[in-house]
């Protein structure tokens, strides 16, 4: 197996996966549709790339010598999972409503992979498998193959949730998804707390 393709199976098992980031795009695309909800997957993608790359080239030295900055990433982290999981949860369902919840925006999905302890050991354990050795050049190459690759399997949460709208015409219906995906999202915050 070529180290491109081992990059990329590496990768698809670490972004198709179920997680925080996915789980709000299957709700943004029930809810606004794919179209909408591609704002988030774009902004996840370029956030965990940025991510993933900023760990290869040294971050992970940092938070070597500064373990209560993990730590303090894995809190806010959780943090951050739960309002939006308060959110969900509290939303009334209707998408024509005046001042209508708008779906995840480009810096929700960015901040919710900075935040998501789940991309932080993905980056640290990906870049200490392929590039240990610090080459810019791999670096840079296993970046590059992981943002295809998880901009692709993000999208497709965002699909399944868009393929799912058309059973979602009525409030009742689209509060059930969202307390849901509320509960699926403080569940994978919850169990961040606990590894």
């Amino acid at each position: 197996m070529s180290i491109a393709l081992s990059m990329a199976a590496f990768a698809l098992a670490t972004s198709i996966t179920p997680g925080p980031v996915n789980i709000v795009a299957l709700g943004a695309g029930a809810r606004y549709g794919l179209r909408a909800s591609l704002r988030h997957v774009t902004g996840a993608t370029v956030g965990f790339a940025l991510l993933l790359l900023l760990i290869g080239l040294g971050l992970r030295e940092l938070l070597a010598q500064w373990p209560s900055l993990t730590r303090a990433i894995k809190w806010a982290g959780v943090a951050f999972l739960l309002y939006m999981a308060y959110k969900l949860a509290v939303d009334d369902g209707r998408v024509d409503a005046p001042g209508a919840a708008r779906s995840p925006s480009l810096m929700t999905g960015a901040a919710m992979q900075w935040l998501n302890p789940k991309a932080w050991l993905a980056s640290v354990a990906g870049m200490g498998a392929y590039a240990a050795s610090g080459e810019n050049g791999i670096v840079w190459q296993f970046a590059a193959i992981y943002f295809v690759v998880c901009y692709g399997s993000i999208a497709c949460w965002a699909w399944v949730g868009a393929s799912l709208r058309q059973m979602l015409r009525e409030p009742a219906r689209v509060r059930f998804v969202n307390r849901a995906m509320a509960v699926l999202l403080a569940a994978s915050a919850l169990w961040l707390l606990i590894e």
